[in-house]
């Protein structure tokens, strides 16, 4: 895998902590490992939109990457519901469900960015660095929401 210079939180430079969230598990061990080729920390793992929301509440990721096609919640309801409740949420979809419409409804309802799969690293560490750059986020104070 290439090798990619560390994506770190701008407020404090500690490593980003990322929410995976995809009914394959396979699916998952891949982007765990892209991420942590991108200096990244997987702070928790979920395979469906349910257990996504409770992980997000659980865990406080930095970014979540979520699956939009999942049991019990589809992803888009379940980044919708975790927008709701944490608004400064980055969320990127990412799907093999690449239709024009799954893409507007998910931006519409909260995610930050969309990458299609099969997740090609060298696009997701784009993707990871522009979501974490936008500071229309503003930064979480250590445990606030604890």
């Amino acid at each position: 895998m290439e090798q990619f210079a560390p994506v770190k939180r701008s407020e404090d430079g500690q490593p980003v902590r990322y929410l995976i969230v995809d009914d394959s598990v396979f699916a998952r061990k891949n982007l765990a490992r892209m991420v942590e080729s991108f200096g990244g920390q997987v702070a928790g793992e979920a395979g469906d939109g349910v257990t996504a929301i409770s992980e997000y509440d659980r865990v406080s990721p930095d970014i979540v990457l979520m699956d939009i096609t999942m049991p019990q919640m589809e992803g888009i309801e379940a980044a919708e519901k975790i927008v709701r409740e944490h608004p400064n949420a980055r969320i990127v979809m990412v799907s093999s469900v690449g239709y024009q419409e799954n893409i507007v409804a998910a931006l519409q309802r909260g995610a930050r960015h969309f990458v299609q799969k099969p997740v090609k690293p060298g696009v997701l560490y784009e993707v990871i660095k522009y979501v974490m750059r936008d500071d229309g986020v503003a930064a979480r104070s250590a445990g606030a929401g604890a």
